[in-house]
Parts: C-alpha cells; structure tokens; sequence
C-alpha cells in the first residue's frame, strides 16, 4: 500500500524538475516494457479526443467574421459564443470523474465523441446566436470530459517508464487540430468548418470498439481475467505482466479501504506537499498564461495590428505543430526545467512586446512598427508557449505523482 502512495515520486525530498537528462540504464526501473502495435493505436485512438479539442479552440477565430456577419452578431455577443466552450469545459470536468469510474474510459469517450459530433452539427445547422451558443455549450462539456479522460486513459494502459512521453502526445494534437482547423477555416465557411470538426469525432466513435478498456479499471471492477488478458495483449505476448500486475492490484486494494474524503485529504499530506505545488502551481501558471485568449482572438489581435487576418493566423498555428515535436524530442535531452524555463521567459518578453506595439498605436508613436511588433510578438509567444508551458506541466503530473494523485488534481484542475 505505501508503495502506490509514492509511485513514481520516489521520495518526497526528491526533485521533480531535473535539468539533467533523466534516462539512462542505471535508474531504469525493473518494470520497463517495449512498445507495441496494440499500445500505439489506443493511444491513436484516445489522442482523438485531444485533436477534438484542438478543433474547439481554434474554431473561433477563422469562424468569427462569418458567423457575425451571418447571424448579426455583435461583439458583445459573439464574445458569449467563443466563451460559453469554457463554462461548459467546467461543467463537464466536475461529471469527467465520476462518469469515467462508472462506465469506463472507452465508454466515456464514446458517448463523448457522440455529444461533442451533435454540438458541432448544431452550430453548423444555426439560423440563430441561441443556436451557436448551445452547440458550443455541448462541445465545451464533451471535450471538459475528454481533456480529464484521455490522458487518464493514456496513463492507465501505458507502463511507468513510457507514460510521460505518451501523455506529452496530448498536447501535439492538440496543436494539430488548432493548426487545421485554422488552415481549413481559411478556405471554407464556418458551418462547413463545424462539419470538418465532427471527422474526429466519428473517427474515435468507430475506432474505439478496436480498442481495449483500461485494464486498472477492469481491475477495479474485479475483472481479474479480463484485466490481466488485457494487460498482456497491451505489453505483448512476451511480456511478464506479473509486477505491474500486482501493483495494480495493491493500488486497487488501497483504493477500496479508503474513502473519496480520505483521499481528497492525501493530497494535503506534508510528504505530497512539494510535489503538489510544483504540479498545481505549473497548471495555473500555463492556464494564466494568456494562450486561450490569443488562440480565441488571434483574428482580431492582427486586424487591430493591420496584419493580414487569413495568413498571420495559419503561420501561427502551423508553426504550434513542429515546435511541439521538437519539445517532445527535447525534454529528456534538456530536462523538464530547463525546457520551462525557457518557455516561461519567452512568452513573458513575446507577450510583453505584443503589449508594446499597441501601447505605441494608442499613443501614435512609432506606429509604423506596430505591425511588425505585433507578428514577432504574437508567433514568439506562440513558439514559447508550445515549446515548454503547453504540455510539460501535464507530463510532470503524469510522472511524479502515482496515478490516483494524478487524477484527484487534474479533476480539481
């Protein structure tokens, strides 16, 4: 039992944030597993959800001018339509818990993916702002579900020492769905952008009956033999499933004696303590960081600026795509902190500089180099954000909290 409390910390003095490279033979633990097709394709599978939710955020933006123009909106009121995503975000992650316990991962991703596909079909058949505003409510519950589930799914069906860069993959879909969904709005209308959203959704709808469920929840429903030919098919037939078997097992039996009051109170635990204020104070830090803001209104940012609305906003999602591989390929070269780091400075000095140039427009003073101001600021601060603040935040609570701890403070999150 103690030994799932401390899963992936070591010891509560241990540093979590490592500048120097983290792999290597001597500390590799004696539960490492390979790679296989099954476990690649899962991921693939669940990672639908994140390029879902990449397509919410960036549908704003390029879908702004048709929607006000088509349906008379005003500023005021097509602000209620880009934010309302969120209000339902905070709706479906206080369900995201308790609906992934009752009927599984798999399950809740499906029906998900179903409620997300009829949001987006809503705002594409709209006459009306109550329209568009209820669509994007539903897709803001569906992918407030999804951001809990997916990586919790990624997490569970991967073993220790791959689950930090299979849940770092989240964030690169995420990217991916925000860049083609801006590049595809740059082409066709808004209500046929909304249609183009629904592809992940059906994608994952069919894909997920190929997939197994999470064999930590198949064990927490006593399953035993489901979950342990679950695990095997995940690690490969070659395999010895028998201690990362066992210590599913031990968690799950720790979970059972102890109640959701105890283990809300575990994370205010003293030996928790440095760990979960690296983690939750990472996690605000990246959600006041300012990049929803930019990514819903970054049409409107280079408008104000005079800088062309169809290519800053595509340069600037496309560009989110390599550099969040390279953050990928970076992290155990560099370490987490040094990559955070860097990542914090730049989107502070980019943000800063964003700030400049309109300050110098308000005041009529070097007006002239608003605009140019304006696309450094804007695509370093996109660059800077992606390379560290986006994703790593996520990965360090994937790895040095055990999972129960991971999951009770991405629900609170």
């Amino acid at each position: 039992m103690e030994r799932d409390g401390v899963e992936g910390l070591g010891s509560a003095t241990s540093p979590l944030l490592l500048a120097e490279k983290i792999t290597g033979d001597s500390n590799k633990p004696t539960g490492d597993h390979s790679i296989t097709p099954l476990l690649v394709f899962s991921t693939f599978v669940a990672l639908c959800g994140s390029f879902s939710y990449g397509c919410s955020v960036g549908y704003s933006s390029p879908a702004e001018s048709g929607i006000m123009e088509d349906l008379g909106l005003s500023v005021a009121a097509y602000s209620v339509f880009g934010s309302i995503v969120t209000i339902g975000g905070m709706i479906g992650a206080i369900l995201s818990g308790k609906m992934a316990d009752l009927i599984g991962r798999r399950g809740t991703m499906w029906i998900c993916q179903i409620v997300c596909m009829a949001g987006w079909l809503a705002i594409a058949s709209a006459k009306n702002a109550w329209c568009v505003d209820i669509g994007r409510f539903v897709v803001g519950v569906a992918i407030g579900i999804l951001t809990y589930v997916v990586p919790v799914y990624i997490s569970e069906i991967t073993p220790k020492n791959l689950r930090g860069r299979f849940t770092s993959a989240t964030q690169l879909l995420v990217c991916c769905g925000f860049a083609v969904t801006f590049f595809a709005g740059s082409i066709v209308g808004w209500r046929a952008l909304s249609l183009l959203a629904t592809i992940p959704n059906i994608v994952q709808i069919v894909c997920l009956f190929f997939v197994p469920e999470s064999p930590r929840w198949l064990a927490k429903l006593g399953r035993e033999k489901e979950f342990e030919a679950t695990l095997q098919r995940l690690r490969g037939t070659k395999s010895d499933i028998s201690e990362e078997a066992a210590d599913i097992r031990d968690a799950i039996e720790t979970l059972k004696h102890t109640s959701d009051e105890a283990r809300t109170l575990e994370l205010f635990q003293k030996r928790y303590a440095y760990a979960i204020i690296v983690g939750v104070g990472l996690i605000l830090l990246q959600t006041f960081g300012g990049n929803s803001a930019v990514s819903y209104y970054l049409g409107t940012i280079f408008a104000k600026a005079n800088v062309s609305t169809s290519v800053g906003p595509i340069v600037f999602a496309l560009l989110q795509i390599p550099i969040s591989i390279v953050t990928i390929l970076l992290m155990d070269l560099f370490g987490r902190r040094t990559l955070l780091m860097a990542s914090a400075t730049a989107s502070c000095l980019c943000s800063f500089l964003v700030g400049l140039s309109f300050c110098f427009q308000e005041l009529h003073y070097l007006k002239e180099f608003t605009p140019i101001l304006t696309v450094v600021g804007i695509m370093g601060f996109g660059c800077g954000f992606a390379l560290g603040m986006s994703g790593i935040p996520w990965v360090i609570m994937a790895e040095n909290l055990n999972l129960n701890m991971s999951f009770h403070c991405r629900y609170f999150l």
